[in-house]
């Protein structure tokens, strides 16, 4: 049986051998077509575009912007969908009351409210926080739901029965038994907020990744297009990480 540190070893060189299949592949597969070169650029010099960019320094200024429109849709969205989600869960007429409003809001496309919330707001980055809030808050909020529901009513009533208060329910109880259900709502919530904050670059700004994505898609330049795509998603990777890690620590209780 291999040791978990060997198992580690394996899914990363697999991982690392399939990415350098795909970007062979990928290289070699434009070299003979022109039309592939065209629609899909070359791999070694979208590689280079971002060494390019990360050498001059001008990625910084857009990449932070970004990082900060998502930093804060993930935030505020999970925060206010915690709360919420808790207050509801634990409140049965109230959920009853808000239920077919926060169904009505969630089937609603929240796409189209990007260029509604550019009135709003203005188009500096609080627009786009409203958007990847409101991509954020649901996702988060049904997990904490269904979790504080999930609850098991023995462990309820072996609680009540040693004396514990509401407060105390909600911190020992509650709050860690719907913790797996959050984390694995937040993985996603990751990328909705990166979703939102570029979506609304692209709709309206002047500064941030979704702009650079726009300004080269309206000169067909595909392999600025697919850098700032690759940059956005090795982000994204990172901040998932950093969530695992969060989670891991968290979760440590659980059986494995």
């Amino acid at each position: 049986m291999r040791s978990p540190g060997a198992q580690r070893a394996i899914v990363w060189s697999s991982r690392l051998a399939l990415v350098a299949i795909l970007l062979v592949a990928w290289q070699i597969g434009i070299e003979h077509s022109r039309i592939a070169n065209f629609f899909l650029g070359s791999p070694i010099n979208i590689g280079h575009r971002i060494a390019g960019w990360i050498i001059s320094g001008t990625i910084f200024r857009h990449l932070a912007i970004t990082l900060l429109e998502t930093l804060l849709s993930f935030a505020i969205g999970c925060g206010l969908a915690v709360a919420l989600g808790l207050w509801l869960a634990l409140s049965d007429t109230f959920a009853s009351i808000f239920d077919p409003f926060i169904k009505g809001l969630n089937s609603m496309p929240r796409l189209i409210m990007a260029p509604i919330f550019a009135v709003w707001f203005g188009l500096g980055i609080w627009s786009k926080v409203a958007l990847g809030v409101t991509l954020v808050f649901f996702v988060v909020f049904f997990n904490v739901f269904q979790g504080i529901r999930e609850v098991s009513p023995v462990l309820l009533a072996n609680a009540r029965m040693l004396g514990a208060s509401r407060g105390q329910l909600i911190r020992r109880v509650y709050v860690p038994s719907a913790l797996s259900w959050v984390f694995s709502s937040l993985h996603l919530s990751v990328g909705l907020a990166f979703v939102g904050a570029v979506i609304g670059e692209y709709l309206g700004s002047s500064a941030g990744v979704g702009y650079l994505i726009l300004e080269a898609e309206g000169t067909f330049d595909i392999e600025t297009v697919l850098a700032g795509v690759i940059l956005l998603t090795a982000f994204a990777l990172t901040l998932d990480f950093a969530i695992t890690l969060i989670e891991r620590s968290l979760l440590k209780w659980q059986a494995k």
